[in-house]
């Protein structure tokens, strides 16, 4: 069985499928609302105001759990692009240890023009989703340290 891919190869694998966009804004606006439409929906019970990632324009739901020292996210959103752009997120982070999300460089964000794409206010709220998913990896860090 195959490593699962690093953050880093993650990120290179995200920047290879953006470059075949050619940069077009409305190819990648609509590759981002097909990513989210391949995101499993969340179910109506988990997209509650606890789970809400706060400083989002548009609703977006971020749930997490710890399984042998991983963390393992779900999202949802209620448009689109936002979802693809948490899908972006989930594809990167899914699995990682406390410590690899935390030290995690997102280098992929600048280096695909993300902000020419998606505008100001989706910008804050792309850097709102990854706060909260910081912040769950602080908190299982925290957890995990304390459970030895």
């Amino acid at each position: 069985m195959n490593a699962p891919a690093s953050i880093a190869e993650t990120q290179e694998e995200i920047k290879a499928e953006f470059a075949t966009l050619g940069g077009d804004p409305e190819m990648t606006v609509m590759y981002l609302m097909e990513l989210g439409h391949r995101l499993p929906s969340l179910p109506a019970e988990n997209r509650t105001e606890l789970n809400e990632v706060k400083g989002c324009q548009s609703k977006v739901w971020l749930l997490s759990r710890e399984e042998g020292g991983r963390i393992y996210f779900e999202a949802d959103s209620n448009t689109a692009i936002t979802k693809g752009l948490v899908s972006l997120l989930v594809r990167i982070f899914n699995g990682r240890t406390p410590d690899e999300i935390l030290s995690a460089d997102l280098y992929f964000i600048r280096e695909i023009g993300m902000s020419r794409f998606i505008g100001t206010q989706r910008s804050n709220g792309f850097a709102a989703m990854i706060r909260q998913i910081n912040l769950f990896a602080a908190a299982y860090k925290a957890k995990l340290l304390t459970s030895c």
